[in-house]
């Protein structure tokens, strides 16, 4: 998923990618084929912070895997389809009554 930021400068990105989106660089730049284990595909990519919301709250790629509770992925697209309502999971939930509160600050 990706959401437009708000309007601040010119330097500042078209949209903010998160979910499974967040990935891509990741999978583009690991030496990583498939079929591979959820361990080998931790290795490959290095264990990355997922953003999962705008807000940026994040979900180590390792702990987004031992939910989905497969360990094994045939292919890419297994693996992201696997990841997929693990993600959504975590921004319907909100990371917390936490993360809801640091959302509210205007820091």
């Amino acid at each position: 998923m990706a959401v437009r930021p708000p309007q601040q400068g010119d330097d500042e990105p078209e949209s903010l990618e998160f979910g499974i989106a967040a990935l891509d660089p990741y999978l583009s730049e690991a030496n990583l084929t498939f079929p591979a284990t959820s361990d080998e595909i931790v290795r490959a990519l290095g264990d990355p912070a997922i953003p999962y919301d705008a807000n940026d709250n994040t979900v180590a790629l390792s702990e987004a895997l031992a939910a989905a509770g497969q360990s094994r992925f045939e292919s890419e697209r297994e693996f992201l389809d696997a990841l997929h309502p693990v993600l959504e999971e975590y921004r319907a939930s909100g990371g917390g009554l936490f993360s809801q509160l640091r959302a509210l600050l205007p820091f």
